[in-house]
Order: C-alpha cells, then structure tokens, then sequence
C-alpha cells in the first residue's frame, strides 16, 4: 500500500471520529430567526423573487443576487408557494429590474447593480475590494450568459471572462459557470459546473488564464456540479461538489488536500475568513436524494472539519414533494453572530441572530 493511500486511509478513519464525536453538537441550533431585508415597494411591491446567492461585503453590507422576482408558481410536482427553481431569469419584463440588491445591516436597502446584465443569475461574490462577481447561465447565443462578470464597487462593468452566449471548454469559454471566488491576492476561481464540464478554471488578477483542474467523476479531483466555491484564511479552494455530496478542498494551484461528507449535500457554502467558520447549505436531500441526510445549514471549522451547528430547513417536513427548498445562498457577518440564507424556491431571505 503506497504511502499516500495510507494517509488518506488513516485520515479518513479520523474524520470518522471527528463525525461521531460532534454529532451530538451539531444537532443544536443557537440560532433565532428574525426578519430579513426586503426589497423596496418600488420593486416588485416588496416581494422577493428567487434567490441564488447572498454575501456580506468588506463593510458589512448585505448584497443579494436574485432571479429578478419572476416566480413560477403552480407546479404539481412542488409544495404549493414553492417555485419550481428552474424557470425564473431576468429577460424580457424583468430585464429592466436589478439582479443585485444591496443592504446595511441594519436591513435599510441602498441600491441595486446589474440591470440587464445577465439572463439567469447565479453565482456570486464579493471580494476584500468590494468588487462583486457575478456569473450568468442563461444562454441566447452569442450575446449572453455562459460568463462571468466583474462590477467595481460602483456597478460598473470592468471585465468579462467567457465568450456570451458561447459555449465551450477552453481557456476562453464556459458551459454555464456555477460559482466565482476570489483570493485575497486577486486570483480568480470559476467552477464551470452548471453544465457537463465539471471543471475548476483559475485566472490571474488581470483575467490572465492560468490553470484548470476537474473531470466529471466521484473521484478525489473529479466532481458532478460543483455548484459553489470558498477559500479560507490559508487560501485553500472549497468547492460544493453537490451532485457527489461532499466539500473537496484542494490547493490554490489544484493539489488536492481532503474531502468532507458530514456537511450535508451542499448547494452552497461560504467561509468566514476571519474565523475559519464553514458554513454549507444543503437543499436538495431527501429520502431519494441523499438520503438520510436533513436539509438545512450545517456549520463548523474550515480547520478541523469538525460540525458545531445545525440549522434545520423551515421546510424540512415537505422535503420529499420538493425538488429544492432551502439555501442556496449562505453568508455570515464578520464576527459570526449573523447568518443570511438566500432560498431558491420559497424565494425568501432568511437572517438569523445568536442572542
């Protein structure tokens, strides 16, 4: 047996304990729900549409990227009030609204970015300068989606990776890129991952190509949707590899370094650099999805892997006559004491407080 095989062996055999020694933990939820950010009444009389993503930026500030407040509800084959998180986008009428809304912390909303940008918001982030980046996956060829986009902290577009409306996989092109991270040293993440690529694209600051790494697979390096992505306070790459039910963490130039099967089935997750907090959203398991596994926001250490809490999905009873209920968005506050969840088909944000 080489080598670095026993050292997966023996370090799988101590994520094992780590699991048993906190499960007890993670199943308590400090917690407390309370009301979220609204959208203003000019917008869509107030009401939220569906969320993909929430983060907080370097001030504090709440940014929301939603589906432009389409909602198609109705659907025999989900809960009734749910949508069916596959048909929102902001074309046609919502092409004039805003993808992205921004927040104090208190909840007062400042404004909104992104009008007619992009068809089917997905992923998004917002880096330690406040530029936020946002990917698109709708796909009307040769003029949009299949990209990522770069807005400054003013709106203003100022780089675009992909080719709209071109899909591919090369160094210029995506399939429909799930997640963008940036570190802390500008490097650019994209996980090409809403498509069959099932790829990890790394550039430079200036958009350079770097680096690619990922096949479709359930191997170690391999992935099936890898639908989001987060980096630590070492600069280690997270990525949610839904579709194989665990997080992979690899190293900035693609080494793999461990795998974690204990922070549910995440749609997205989001790390707090500051405290090395993980935060993973799992949506989507029930009995035939993943199952035994309860949707909901499993939270522990970037560290050690170790599970500290767990925050059940307010619709976890109807999970099975749902395709996708919970957070697909996740963010905290800088010090931990505030968690936001943005929720694809209840097209509602969620804020939670530890009193």
């Amino acid at each position: 047996m080489s080598l670095a095989l026993r050292t997966v062996l023996v370090g799988a055999g101590s994520l094992a304990s780590v699991v048993l020694a906190t499960a007890v933990a993670a199943q308590t939820n400090p917690f407390e729900r309370v009301e979220a950010p609204s959208p203003p009444a000019h917008l869509n009389d107030g009401r939220w549409g569906e969320m993909i993503q929430v983060r907080v930026g370097p001030s504090g500030n709440i940014y929301v990227y939603h589906r432009c407040f389409k909602v198609v509800l109705g659907d025999p084959n989900v809960a009734p009030g749910h949508s069916d998180g596959l048909t929102a986008d902001c074309l046609g009428r919502w092409s004039g609204y805003p993808p992205i809304l921004t927040f104090t912390p208190t909840g007062e909303f400042l404004e909104g970015f992104g009008v007619g940008l992009v068809g089917r918001p997905h992923g998004f982030s917002v880096d330690h300068e406040g530029n936020m980046w946002l990917t698109d996956v709708a796909l009307i060829a040769d003029e949009m989606g299949a990209v990522v986009h770069k807005l400054n902290p003013a709106g203003e577009l100022v780089m675009t990776l992909g080719r709209p409306g071109v899909v591919g996989r090369d160094q210029e092109t995506f399939n429909r890129p799930a997640s963008v991270a940036v570190d802390e040293n500008g490097d650019i993440f994209v996980a090409d991952g809403e498509g069959p690529n099932n790829r990890i694209v790394k550039f430079s600051a200036d958009g350079r190509y770097l680096v690619e790494w990922g096949s479709t697979g359930s191997a170690s390096g391999q992935f099936n949707t890898p639908h989001d992505l987060a980096i630590d306070s070492q600069g280690r790459l997270f990525v949610a590899d839904r579709g194989n039910n665990r997080i992979q963490i690899f190293e900035p130039d693609g080494t793999f370094v461990d795998e974690w099967r204990h922070f549910g089935r995440p749609s997205g997750i989001y790390i707090n650099r500051a405290t090395d907090t993980l935060y993973a959203t799992d949506s989507t398991s029930n009995s035939r999805t993943n199952p035994g596994v309860r949707r909901g926001i499993y939270i522990g250490s970037a560290r050690t892997g170790e599970l500290d809490y767990f925050v059940p999905d307010p619709d976890l009873e109807s999970a099975d006559q749902t395709r996708i209920s919970g957070a697909s968005g996740i963010a905290s506050s800088h010090d931990d004491a505030v968690i936001y969840a943005a929720d694809v088909a209840p097209w509602q944000l969620r804020k939670y407080v530890r009193p």
